[in-house]
């Protein structure tokens, strides 16, 4: 009796460690994964940052143009004619009503976007968005992409009822799009290749492309009220994080 009893406990032992290396070991997978995704994570990175200032002679609220964007390799673009009525706003250096953009004058719908003049932009995967911003009435800011092949997109992300400059952050591959005619700054049915129709009439595109952006920004598709409290969006900081990629060898042409 006590040799099997000798023998047993040995053999009931190795049973119990060879469970515990086999439970373990979807464990260290995971960790695996998690380090290949952290690594994946490394190759999204601060793209451009746009930062708005006052150049010199620039005084009083005037409509927004190339010089308030501080970074030289930015280029800006409007779309609609309301876009020119853009403004700027606040105090260069104040904390609490810093030097941004704002679109209370805009008489109608209006997009912004900024490029690189060096390189395209991949905001596919892990690219995302980082803006502070601030609402009054219904209006609200929305991302805006323009592909390579010149189709223009508006998100479905909404940032809205923001009653204080607020740093907002959300990723790319969350956003459901629908095409942007860039002219009037509408939504428009996506066009060939936008998928199948459905009962609703719904005319979301279906997977963009976003690993060749060409231009990125925000758009307000309301018109604001004018000056004073009412209806209008401010744009402050807008930080673009995603991967520089070689820009095409012919896009469409730039407003």
């Amino acid at each position: 009796m006590r040799r099997a009893l000798s023998v047993g406990l040995p053999f009931a032992l190795a049973v119990i460690s060879s469970a515990l290396v086999l439970a373990q070991q979807p464990a260290q997978g995971q960790r695996a994964a998690g380090g290949a995704g952290a690594a994946r994570a490394s190759a999204a990175t601060a793209l451009f940052k746009v930062e708005w200032v006052q150049p010199a002679g620039q005084t009083g609220q005037v409509p927004i143009v190339q010089g308030n964007v501080a970074d030289p390799n930015v280029v800006v673009h409007w779309y609609g004619e309301a876009a020119k009525h853009l403004l700027t706003s606040g105090t260069v250096g104040s904390e609490t009503t810093p030097f941004s953009a704002w679109s209370g004058e805009c008489d109608g719908p209006f997009a912004i976007t900024f490029s690189q003049k060096s390189n395209a932009l991949d905001m596919s995967g892990l690219g995302k968005i980082r803006w502070t911003v601030k609402t009054s009435g219904f209006h609200v800011v929305r991302p805006v992409v323009k592909l390579a092949d010149g189709t223009m997109l508006v998100g479905d992300h909404a940032d809205a009822a923001v009653p204080m400059l607020t740093v907002r952050e959300f990723a790319l591959n969350d956003v459901r799009w629908i095409r942007l005619d860039p002219m009037r700054v509408v939504t428009v049915n996506g066009g060939r290749g936008a998928g199948p129709a459905n009962p609703n009439n719904e005319i979301w595109v279906n997977n963009p492309d976003l690993s060749k952006v060409e231009e990125i920004g925000f758009a307000d598709l309301m018109p604001g009220s004018g000056h004073g409290t009412g209806g209008y969006i401010h744009l402050g900081t807008i930080e673009i994080v995603g991967k520089a990629v070689p820009r095409a060898t012919t896009t469409a042409s730039n407003r």
